[in-house]
């Protein structure tokens, strides 16, 4: 059983910077690909940043320059530093955790509200 707990969402001026943490628990963690999506309302889930055990990441265009995605193995446990936040980054971001098709897992969520 795989669990995910998202932390760091919240209300932030266009400008400024959050982190997001998750904390993952349970079988194959350490070994599987941990990332960030987000959905805005009314849009679909969309990709924000993955990264492998080994820190091979893909980041989303849309955020490229500006947030940063890492994970400690030590910990289990996976970031997104978000900088220069956009009104349009507005979204529930969700922590993923992938290790097949049969095996992807999701956080419930945190919340970011980006205020212009």
């Amino acid at each position: 059983q795989v669990q995910l707990a998202e932390s760091g969402g919240g209300l932030v001026e266009a400008g400024g910077s959050l982190r997001l943490s998750c904390a993952a628990s349970g079988s194959f963690v350490s070994g599987a690909q941990l990332g960030w999506y987000r959905q805005a309302p009314g849009k679909q889930r969309e990709l924000v940043a993955t990264i492998t055990r080994g820190g091979y990441t893909n980041v989303a265009d849309s955020v490229t320059g500006r947030f940063t995605i890492t994970r400690d193995n030590t910990k289990n446990a996976v970031y997104l530093q978000m900088n220069s936040l956009k009104p349009e980054d507005t979204a529930v971001y969700y922590c993923n955790l992938w290790l097949s098709r049969s095996m992807n897992y999701w956080g419930e969520g945190t919340l970011v509200t980006v205020s212009s």
